[in-house]
């Protein structure tokens, strides 16, 4: 049975590019302490407690998806922007678009009793096109130790070479096992899964298996999940400008992107850019008018509204 490589949290990153080249997939031991871990799980809970399991075998009649954490998790923000996954994802995606985008955030819980989920590719949400891009880059941060009894994510390393419709064998399917805190990077086009869960419900720790999946993909693509519904504009705000950027908040490319505030007419301009519906600063890149601009619009937008609503003579 093959093995994936482990490496230290502060490898380089042209280090970490060549295993991810050749493996489509590893590990980096202790990313995150046990107790920001700690504090993470606490936050995380209540959303996680109330998720109910997924609905097909794909999804998991044992499992649970927990999203929108950009919106609900403040402690999820600082892994979504973690330094060393972004430099990747510079690596990795920047060759291929002007701008790459989060695909999705969520902590996926497998629980025993949970079958081992069918081998798949990420990449596969868009269906088989784009040969030869790599579109997606992706990250499960252990939350509790992964091991092969708990549902530690299969990954069979070098895949990213195999044909779509190649099966793997036993022999070719590795066990992403790793410390609490440690993260398993991989590729969207590297073949894996959910591991089985064969623990005991009944021990100490519970038996559960908690990833957080946090995803990246080419900012000309749609993202897996919605995240203008998951992160909608009053949540968007509250963000550092970069995250709300990487959400979706800003074009992907020079018309890719843009909007028409649906206001009346002459209320307001035509053509704007995502980050305008957040108030970004005048000066802000690829901003048409900035904070200044969008509460002018919204005085005129009340203004126009009260005229059309007020009795006649």
């Amino acid at each position: 049975m093959p093995s994936l490589e482990h490496l230290p949290a502060d490898a380089p990153t042209a280090e970490i590019m060549a295993v991810l080249d050749r493996d489509g997939a590893l590990i980096l031991d202790d990313a995150l302490s046990a107790a920001e871990v700690d504090a993470l799980v606490a936050e995380l809970t209540p959303y996680v407690d109330a998720t109910p399991t997924g609905k097909d075998s794909f999804t998991g009649s044992r499992t649970t998806r927990t999203g929108a954490l950009v919106a609900r998790s403040p402690r999820t923000r600082p892994l979504v922007m973690d330094a060393r996954v972004l430099a990747l994802a510079e690596a990795l995606l920047k060759p291929n678009c002007h701008r790459y985008q989060l695909h999705l955030a969520q902590v996926i819980r497998i629980m025993p009793g949970q079958p081992a989920q069918a081998i798949h590719r990420d990449r596969w949400a868009w269906g088989r096109q784009m040969p030869g891009i790599e579109p997606q880059l992706n990250t499960i941060w252990a939350l509790t130790d992964f091991t092969a009894a708990n549902g530690a994510t299969q990954v069979c390393p070098g895949s990213q070479a195999w044909p779509d419709d190649r099966k793997a064998e036993p022999h070719e399917i590795a066990r992403a096992e790793m410390r609490k805190g440690s993260v398993l990077i991989y590729t969207g086009t590297v073949f894996h899964s959910g591991g089985a869960n064969d623990a005991d419900p009944d021990s100490e720790k519970n038996g559960d298996r908690w990833g957080l999946n946090i995803t990246y993909s080419l900012g000309w693509l749609r993202q897996e999940e919605n995240m203008y519904l998951s992160c909608p504009p009053e949540e968007a705000r509250k963000l550092e400008p970069e995250l709300a950027a990487l959400v979706g908040y800003a074009m992907s490319n020079y018309a890719l992107g843009y909007y028409t505030p649906p206001l009346p007419a002459g209320a307001g301009p035509e053509t704007v850019p995502p980050e305008w519906s957040l108030g970004v600063p005048d000066d802000a890149e690829g901003s048409l008018g900035g904070a200044a601009l969008l509460a002018e619009v919204i005085a005129r937008a009340s203004e126009a509204r009260e005229a059309q609503v007020k009795p006649v003579g």
